[in-house]
């Protein structure tokens, strides 16, 4: 008797990609145009971290800038405009298959499983957790990393930023329209986030900052009432009272378990290694987007990468 494995894993796909974000969906829009037979898997929405941008003001073509749920919604139309198979499962496990003597790839999801002839990753990232006392506990109980999710919760409290990067600032500039003050805390005395960005945060009376310290513990037993700041030049240690306290430290890389491939993959940080044109060390695999090891990660440069990583797939078709 054939088992279901093997039912479904009679249809070898040309191409499948993991994750639904700018990268992913923009590899999409090209194979699918190039009519490469292509699935797309996002376990999520599709659009990824662009989805908890409030407003994108960097992408070319809106010059008053354009909700990020909204851009992500424009992707997907496109994409499926022209034919991409988008389908919302997770997948757990990438793993290399020899059928009849060809070098494939077997694709294992929560409900099925695929197999294709290339591969592209798209997987993104998650944000960093700081790993201190209280902050798994108060997850969803005043600790956040979303501040467009989370920040109608929040009016008229008292609430923390813990970063110094664009998306800190972005997130923090956003949530002065519910808090009733924004409290951005910086290890350094000095903010890594783009010129504009500063400036509107400097401009913004509802924002206050803290320079030079870091985030000890948050406290609290239901809710979030206090964290523990230590400053780094004098070494005090203070409790700050407060309601809630968003965390933009960062993201780490996100992928399915890779088994044997992961080796040849992934460098000492987590990240998949790619040469410019998103080929990976293994033939057959490509990667784009933030799940590269890379200096910039915005959407336009994802956009980039999805379509290069959609080009060298077609060269390695052919």
């Amino acid at each position: 008797m054939i088992s279901q494995k093997e039912k479904q894993i009679n249809h070898t796909y040309e191409n499948i990609i993991v994750g639904g974000g700018p990268a992913g969906l923009t590899a999409g829009i090209y194979l699918s145009r190039s009519r490469v037979d292509v699935l797309l898997f996002e376990q999520g929405i599709t659009g990824g971290q662009a989805n908890l941008t409030e407003v994108i003001e960097n992408y070319p073509g809106f010059p008053d800038g354009i909700l990020g749920p909204e851009l992500m919604q424009r992707f997907e139309r496109q994409a499926k405009r022209f034919g991409l198979k988008i389908k919302n499962n997770t997948v757990l496990e990438i793993s290399p298959l020899n059928k009849n003597g060809e070098k494939l790839f077997e694709i294992k999801t929560d409900d099925d499983y695929y197999c294709s002839k290339s591969v592209i990753l798209a997987t993104g990232g998650k944000p960093q957790k700081l790993g201190i006392p209280g902050e798994e506990e108060l997850t969803g109980r005043g600790v956040s990393y979303c501040g467009t999710c989370d920040g109608a919760f929040f009016r008229e409290k008292e609430i923390v930023v813990v970063g110094g990067g664009d998306t800190a600032l972005e997130e923090a500039l956003f949530l002065t329209k519910f808090a009733s003050k924004v409290n951005i805390v910086h290890r350094r005395d000095q903010l890594r986030a783009v010129k504009i960005l500063q400036e509107r945060a400097f401009n913004n009376p509802k924002i206050n900052f803290i320079w030079n310290s870091v985030v000890l513990a948050i406290e609290g037993e239901k809710q979030v009432v206090d964290i523990q700041l230590k400053n780094l030049k004098t070494g005090k240690v203070s409790t700050f009272p407060c309601q809630g306290v968003f965390i933009f430290t960062g993201y780490s890389p996100i992928y399915p378990s890779l088994g044997k491939l992961k080796e040849q993959l992934v460098n000492e940080n987590g990240y998949i290694v790619t040469d410019e044109n998103m080929r990976t060390k293994i033939e057959g695999i490509f990667a784009c987007g933030d799940v590269c090891a890379k200096v910039l990660r915005q959407v336009v440069t994802a956009c980039g990468e999805g379509a290069r990583a959609a080009f060298s797939v077609e060269s390695f078709l052919r």
